[in-house]
């Protein structure tokens, strides 16, 4: 957690919230983690009408659509779900490195035709400063359809949000990060609905062992699981039933990676052989 000035926190807050106050109004995308919550809080505290979207595919863990879902009923705000495309896109599910920009690009084209249609002046999502920094093709397709990203220009790092999320009361504060199941897949490997729900089954069942932070990387028909460390050993302790249940979802060859949980450890083949954004 950064060590930040509470004061330059409530700065970057007031900032935010300036910014926030400019449009007239504006559509939110919401998937109901750590940023796009905290946005959606401070969207709120501005007083601005907005509508916060959330779309819904295979790619989207079921538990994070009923999060992001009661979040919204709890905050009495306006939320739509859509159905999102990207698993009928060629583009998307033969899965080249820049696949994000494609589920992305659907999301957001879709938001702008809502946005003209209803007469939202503004389009937001949840990116912050950090992600500027990172490999994330999805950034082009905010470009390409005018999203805005309020966090990353108001100089929000993801331990801002955090820390301002705690200090909002947001039970998201210290929420692992979700990235969509697409991103258990190695580039290059199509992506499924039938793979993508094998993943989601498999990882919400060591969750249900009690181990929180868990990825299962998808290779063909082997699963190597990434954990933290220190949960490495609740695994092991539970390795046969975590291999037959993880069978019995399809998968013949189950793993643990030593090196333990990497979040984004399938780019590391972009370091070998780099693709820009």
């Amino acid at each position: 957690m950064s060590s930040e000035d509470p004061d330059i926190l409530d700065q970057k807050l007031s900032s935010l919230i300036t910014r926030l106050k400019g449009a007239p109004s504006a559509l939110l995308a919401f998937s109901g983690g750590v940023d796009s919550t905290f946005l959606l809080r401070a969207m709120k505290i501005s007083g601005i009408p907005f509508l916060a979207i959330t779309g819904k595919s295979g790619t989207v863990p079921e538990k994070d659509l009923q999060l992001a879902t009661s979040f919204a009923l709890q905050e009495a705000v306006q939320h739509r779900v859509i159905m999102t495309g990207e698993l009928q896109n060629e583009s998307f599910v033969n899965n080249p490195p820049d696949r994000c920009f494609f589920c992305k690009q659907d999301l957001f084209q879709r938001m702008r035709q809502i946005a003209d249609a209803e007469s939202y002046k503004a389009v937001f999502d949840g990116s912050n400063a950090d992600d500027l920094k990172d490999f994330r093709p999805g950034i082009r397709a905010a470009q390409l359809y005018g999203v805005q990203s309020p966090l990353a220009d108001a100089g929000l790092s993801k331990d801002d949000i955090r820390q301002l999320s705690k200090k909002l009361g947001l039970h998201t504060w210290n929420r692992p990060s979700s990235p969509c199941l697409s991103s258990r897949f190695p580039y290059g490997q199509r992506i499924t609905l039938p793979l993508l729900n094998r993943v989601e089954k498999a990882e919400e069942f060591l969750r249900s062992i009690g181990i929180e932070i868990v990825r299962v990387r998808i290779h063909n028909d082997v699963a190597r699981i990434e954990v933290p460390e220190y949960e490495m050993a609740l695994l092991l302790k539970n390795r046969q039933a975590v291999a037959d249940r993880l069978k019995s979802f399809g998968f013949n060859f189950v793993s643990l990676d030593l090196e333990g949980f990497t979040s984004g450890s399938l780019n590391r083949v972009l370091m070998k052989d780099p693709v820009k954004s």
